[in-house]
């Protein structure tokens, strides 16, 4: 059993699919780093000094005591981070449709089988029938 185990770690596609789902991780942190710090700011500046991952509904404000300490923190929908997060997809989908286009164009273009010679029409064979019952 630990030798079949051994076997199906070892082999190509279970290799693969490790070093893939290494990769989108550290990917992933390099588009939301992208996002976050790149694309925000300047969509921010465009739609005048809006903060998406500030905007907020909020349900029920905070409590704070006579201290300055959080007694019950506030309960907010956050719609700018799920605006964020929109922008985010938007942004690993077309740099993924970019690099899986750059990739196919790559790729040499199948070449297609030949033809199969073409065998005799349907009237050749008609004809070829008509004249061997003649014999």
């Amino acid at each position: 059993m630990l030798k079949e185990f051994k076997d199906f770690i070892m082999t190509g596609n279970v290799i693969d699919l490790a070093v893939a789902v290494l990769l989108a991780g550290a990917a992933g942190l390099v588009v939301s780093g992208f996002v976050n710090d790149i694309m925000m700011p300047i969509v921010g500046y465009f739609t005048g000094g809006v903060d998406f991952s500030d905007m907020q509904f909020v349900l029920s404000e905070a409590i704070v005591a006579a201290d300055g300490t959080v007694e019950k923190p506030a309960s907010a929908i956050r719609y700018g981070a799920w605006i964020n997060s929109i922008i985010n997809l938007i942004i690993v989908g077309f740099v993924l449709f970019m690099i899986v286009k750059a990739y196919n164009k790559t790729k040499k273009p199948k070449e297609e089988a030949p033809a199969a010679p073409k065998g005799p029409s349907q009237e050749e064979l008609l004809t070829q029938i008509r004249d061997l019952l003649k014999k």
